[in-house]
């Protein structure tokens, strides 16, 4: 035991020292032949917990993020080793099998189209270039919902099994192919924009392109797919649609197989005994109490016999609200010559003519915005009206872009 324990230790040693070389200026070549000596016979999923322990001992995730292509250039030779095949991610509709199949238009996309297409710009004086690529670089912003899938269906669940650092990792990289992607669409935008500059960083983000799709077929899907319980698949396949899909689009549902999880005992759900469940999610009735005051917003709420069960107390009000108005009917609550425009309203929202009704108007420096919602349940059943206000002049007055957190 003592020889395995010194053995990761010293695994994590090189693991430390090769990313203070890349962080240097050595390349990936000159590390990778070290890196892969010392990998040898190590499975992804401990490389992954070597460098989930860098992290915890107060290294940054950028750092360990340089470890990335040395991964991949690594792992091309030898990934088929660690890389154990499921049968269930094979099936159509499976998440998995959705994410390779996007990979697999991706990388279509990349090799037979943007490829090609900037080695064709290199070598004849085409002015139609920047229009081709542009076509291109459309489409391959639909990768950004691939990403997304990725990273908020199925990050959430490998953080719940405490694997965080492969996440914060690969997020980060993600985010830079983003940010590369989006780089050519201004570059093609701009037409004093230098073609040999933009046919390298074109190159170059499809590259990208290719590089994380093959860290994600060999060591994040085979690592989620010897995490994560059917249960949670179905979690994953239910959420997929309501982010949407890259180039490809399941033609079904997924069924999955009911098998007894086995091996390691999983996680147990919070206890949510107390709580106020919700379509998504559950809270304290002492958060949701905090969470509706906190919002720079007022909201009242009259149920369907048009009484006043409920307003928010921000900090800041547009209206005042006393307490002794619950209770009341919503007529009541209004100067008589203005009360059958508010039994108008609800009417309309009662009825279904409308869904909701909207007023702004001029009150000293406040530019208030007033709406009206019917509230109706899944079957379209009404059950009330909520009513809320708000000071719009502070965000009509916002100009320009703020990126930063100011001290």
């Amino acid at each position: 035991m003592s020889e395995v324990i010194n053995n990761r230790e010293y695994r994590q040693k090189v693991l430390k020292e090769l990313i203070g070389e890349l962080h240097e200026g050595k390349s990936v070549d000159e590390v990778k032949a070290r890196f892969e000596k010392m990998i040898d016979g190590v499975s992804a999923s401990e490389i992954s917990e070597m460098e989930q322990a860098l992290i915890r001992e107060g290294m940054p995730v950028s750092e360990v993020q340089r470890l990335c292509d040395v991964h991949a250039a690594v792992f091309k030779g030898s990934i088929e080793e660690i890389h154990r095949p499921e049968s269930e991610a094979d099936t159509p509709g499976h998440p998995i099998h959705t994410f390779k199949e996007e990979n697999r238009a991706l990388e279509a996309l990349v090799n037979e189209k943007l490829l090609p297409a900037v080695k064709n710009a290199e070598s004849e004086d085409s002015v139609d270039y920047a229009s081709l690529l542009s076509d291109i670089f459309r489409e391959l912003w639909e990768i950004d919902k691939h990403y997304s899938r990725k990273e908020n269906l199925l990050f959430p669940y490998m953080e719940k099994y405490d694997i965080t650092a492969p996440p914060k990792v690969m997020w980060g990289v993600d985010d830079e192919i983003r940010a590369q992607i989006k780089e050519v669409m201004a570059l093609l935008k701009d037409s004093n924009a230098d073609k040999k500059e933009i046919l390298e960083k074109a190159a170059a983000a499809g590259d990208r392109v290719l590089e994380m799709i093959f860290k994600e077929e060999n060591i994040l899907f085979p690592m989620v797919l010897e995490t994560l319980t059917e249960d949670e698949w179905m979690e994953i396949e239910k959420s997929s649609d309501e982010i949407g899909y890259c180039l490809y689009k399941p033609a079904m549902r997924w069924l999955p197989m009911r098998t007894e999880a086995s091996g390691a005992e999983k996680p147990k759900v919070e206890e949510t005994a107390g709580y106020v469940h919700f379509d998504a999610g559950f809270m304290l009735p002492e958060e949701i109490n905090a969470l509706l005051n906190t919002l720079p917003i007022d909201m009242t709420f009259v149920d369907k016999n048009g009484e006043v069960k409920y307003f928010s107390q921000g900090k800041e009000r547009i209206f005042a609200r006393p307490k002794t108005i619950i209770g009341r009917q919503v007529s009541n609550c209004h100067p008589p010559a203005s009360a059958h425009i508010v039994e108008g309203i609800v009417a309309d929202l009662m009825s279904g003519k409308k869904d909701h009704e909207d007023f702004w108007i001029k009150m000293g420096e406040k530019y208030v915005y007033i709406r009206y919602f019917a509230v109706r349940n899944a079957k379209g059943e009404y059950l009330g009206t909520v009513e809320v206000s708000q000071d719009i002049k502070p965000i009509q007055d916002i100009t320009g872009e703020k990126r930063l957190v100011e001290d």
